[in-house]
């Protein structure tokens, strides 16, 4: 778990999920972003790691052989509520969610803490507006949970 203080925030966020979409979230064209794999192996010890994902390429399993991670793969249609279902099950007061796309917006928005990524797929501006934090690259924003003081800079009131 991490546990993060916000000064203006009535509690602190208590994160045991990390859950992301693929697809230009974690991976530009079905390729984990170099460094991802090592970043997500690190949290695993802090955090359950939880992928999400239509899987447009059909490549996630492969490229994240030896991953410690939970893979969802979601069939066509309704993946934004799919994505939401996932969450409410998991418990958004203890969820971080990362992702890019429209299908990732609900799921953001209900987390604990959401954060849009913007990778070489771009991001979609509803998914951006439902976030807290919008980050230019994955690593960025897994390096916020590694080091929350960054979230406490950006969200403090």
């Amino acid at each position: 778990m991490i546990e993060i203080e916000i000064p203006g925030r009535p509690e602190p966020l208590r994160l045991e999920h990390l859950v992301l979409d693929y697809n230009g979230t974690l991976a530009v064209d079905g390729e984990p972003v170099p460094g991802v794999k090592e970043r997500l192996a690190a949290l695993s010890g802090k955090l359950r790691v939880h992928i999400v994902t239509a899987d447009t390429f059909g490549r996630v399993r492969s490229a994240l052989e030896g991953t410690p991670c939970a893979i969802s793969i979601l069939p066509p249609g309704e993946q934004d509520l799919g994505k939401l279902e996932l969450v409410r099950g998991l418990g958004p007061a203890r969820c971080v969610c990362v992702g890019n796309g429209n299908n990732d917006r609900l799921m953001l928005a209900e987390a604990a803490l959401g954060i849009a990524v913007i990778l070489a797929e771009g991001a979609c501006a509803r998914t951006m507006a439902a976030a807290e934090v919008v980050c230019t690259g994955i690593l960025d924003a897994l390096a916020l949970l590694e080091n929350p003081l960054r979230l406490v800079a950006t969200l403090r009131c």
